[in-house]
């Protein structure tokens, strides 16, 4: 065995043996293969901390605009979530002129994310001069916009795609490890925009948002970069394909798809409703510089991170994915509740704490309910289910993160005016109350949970008699 080969044995050992579902690989996907395609997920993850990480926190302090305006800029690229679903179905069937499904869906949603962060520091630039706050505020939103419409398209064509390569035993892990990759992404970019822009400007933060739209456009051409072949396993065209609509409406008719459905809408919203304030939480009660509120994001997702590897070792023993993604619940109730505490205390290491938390939660519920879902495409289609799974968890987390804005404005301007009293006229209490509203949904989110956890028990069983299943999703 020569030295290099040697080498790539080793490597490939050493991956396998610490990166969360890394046994994904196949002869047919390698893992040098399936990490290059996942180049996709950690542009997504890049784009994700600017605007969920820095650009939230820049013009809630920085730029002193109202927090619900700034939370629906956040939440309106949630609005094409919904869509997520229909885009994963017109990449199970779509034929390019080239031959591609996949590819095409994932080249324009990086054309998006480029021109949406092409033009972000423009629209910056124009929320900091007091006379063009308005135009600053449209161009903004298109910009939030097209960003967000990008990672949408991405990352669920991308999905699909990994499924088409994968194995079918492998699929769910190797969609799995492509999410690892994505909070790799975001932990990586969180930490280093953290470092550049230690010594904020609004010169310095343009050249990030630059820097990460051609990042963007590199990692996701090095991506996919000979991944799907032309022409390849497309079924001929056939005038009996089902509809988009007959098919949505096939798959939530079954009890148990609308159950999960909902409460993955639930979690993702108890989840996410902090998520434009975080940031602002740390600078505003804590004092934190930019620098170190955009650490936060890094601390969520080595948290997350965490939540995966934790995930993919208990599903390698067995263990059902809906009691994993009640543990994560449990766990984002501990995070919430540390983060209250943090600003009485004046704790910097307890706010770290919780938001690492907060991640951890995050990842063992996403693994749960994405395990599940993959169980669910197998007679639907990768696209579609993945899309299902996808569009609900990005439209509630969407509305959440715009009602958390305003909720958090509307406290606070009521706590100033004295109604709750002198011991709650803090700030902190617009962001007190939002961080209480998500331990309840959190909580209500246990509850759905529940009866589909005796569901898998019972199918679990199933599976073990004369009549079982070949398989489990995980």
């Amino acid at each position: 065995m020569t030295e290099p080969v040697r080498l790539a044995s080793r490597w490939t050992k050493v991956a396998t043996a610490w990166l969360p579902f890394a046994d994904a690989a196949s002869a047919d996907l390698p893992l040098g293969r399936l990490l290059r395609l996942a180049l996709f997920q950690v542009s997504v993850g890049m784009a994700a901390v600017l605007l969920n990480g820095t650009l939230n926190r820049v013009m809630i302090v920085e730029l002193s605009i109202p927090a619900w305006l700034v939370a629906l800029m956040i939440a309106i690229p949630l609005l094409v979530a919904p869509f997520r679903a229909l885009i994963g179905h017109r990449s199970d069937t779509h034929r390019s002129v080239l031959g591609w499904r996949r590819v095409p869906f994932i080249w324009f949603g990086t054309l998006m994310q480029f021109g949406g962060l092409a033009i972000m520091p423009f629209a910056l630039l124009l929320l900091g001069r007091p006379e063009d706050v308005s135009l600053g505020v449209v161009a903004s939103m298109l910009a939030f916009l097209l960003t967000g419409a990008g990672m949408h398209m991405t990352q669920t064509a991308g999905l699909a795609l990994a499924t088409d390569l994968a194995p079918e035993d492998k699929r769910p892990r190797a969609v799995a490890l492509l999410y690892v990759m994505l909070l790799l992404g975001t932990m990586v970019a969180a930490l280093a925009m953290g470092a550049l822009l230690a010594d904020f400007s609004p010169t310095r933060l343009v050249q990030v948002i630059q820097g990460a739209a051609v990042l963007t456009f590199a990692l996701n051409l090095v991506a996919l970069w000979k991944q799907e072949a032309r022409g390849a396993a497309l079924p001929p065209p056939s005038d009996t394909t089902p509809r988009f609509a007959e098919l949505w409406r096939g798959f939530v008719a079954q009890g148990r798809t609308a159950r999960l459905l909902a409460a993955i809408g639930i979690g993702a919203a108890g989840f996410a409703m902090q998520d434009a304030l975080l940031e602002p939480y740390g600078g505003e009660i804590l004092a934190l510089s930019v620098g170190a509120t955009t650490a936060l994001t890094g601390a969520w997702a080595a948290g997350a991170l965490a939540g995966f590897a934790l995930s993919g070792r208990s599903l390698a023993r067995g263990g059902d994915p809906l009691r994993l993604a009640g543990n994560g619940l449990v766990v984002g109730v501990s995070a919430f509740l540390m983060i209250l505490f943090a600003a009485p205390f004046q704790s910097v290491a307890l706010l770290f704490a919780g938001a690492c938390a907060i991640g951890l939660g995050l990842g063992l519920f996403s693994v749960g309910t994405l395990i599940e879902a993959m169980g669910l495409a197998r007679d639907e289609g990768a696209g579609l289910a993945l899309g299902a799974w996808g569009a609900v968890q990005a439209s509630c987390a969407g509305l959440a993160i715009a009602l958390g804005g305003a909720l958090r404005d509307l406290v606070s301007s009521l706590a100033a005016g004295g109604l709750f009293g002198g011991a709650l006229g803090s700030p902190a209490t617009g962001y007190a109350a939002v961080y209480g509203i998500e331990i309840l949904l959190l909580l209500a989110g246990l509850v759905a949970l529940g009866p589909l956890v005796n569901q898998n028990r019972e199918r679990a069983f199933v599976a073990t008699g004369p009549f079982g299943l070949r398989e489990f999703p995980t």
